[in-house]
């Protein structure tokens, strides 16, 4: 199907691709985090992937690189779709925002934030966009503690 894309793209990129496969037909390529906006800019420009369908990330807390970035791409003209990844690492999780390229990356990135925790560089407004502003942690990091008390709202009338 479209595995001539991630030929194409390993070939392009061969330093910074570290890995790729199939699975049922959806292709995948694992990048390093540093060529995201080139690689992304590429899919885009060179390559037809004008839409960024979605973006999430991934907690792997045992690894090196405890996060993973996923983002999902699609080429309308070709009906074909593309799974990007790029580990970003645990303690201080940065990876580069995708909203120049796709300004529908903002609310993606800010879920993603808000979440895990991961910060977006070149963000235009990276700001919680789910849970309140004096919420404590990232619910979906595997070691948020089920039982948290958070800081209580004050009351509006």
């Amino acid at each position: 199907m479209n595995q001539h894309v991630t030929r194409t793209i390993k070939e392009k990129f061969p330093e910074y691709v570290t890995d790729s496969h199939a699975f049922r037909g959806d292709e995948t390529v694992v990048i390093k985090r540093e060529a995201l906006l080139e690689v992304a800019g590429y899919l885009r420009d060179g390559l037809g992937f004008e839409f960024l369908m979605d973006l999430t990330a991934v907690d792997y807390p045992g690894r090196e690189e405890r996060f993973e970035m996923v983002y999902h791409f699609f080429s309308l003209s070709a009906n074909l779709r593309l799974r990007l990844k790029a580990p970003v690492g645990g303690q201080n999780p940065v990876i580069a925002s995708l909203t120049p390229l796709w300004s529908g990356a903002n609310w993606f990135e800010r879920e993603v934030y808000d979440m895990f925790g991961i910060k977006f560089e070149g963000h235009p407004d990276l700001r919680r966009i789910l849970m309140y502003d004096t919420f404590e942690g990232h619910p979906l990091r595997r070691d948020y503690p089920l039982d948290k008390r958070q800081p209580r709202l004050p009351h509006r009338d």
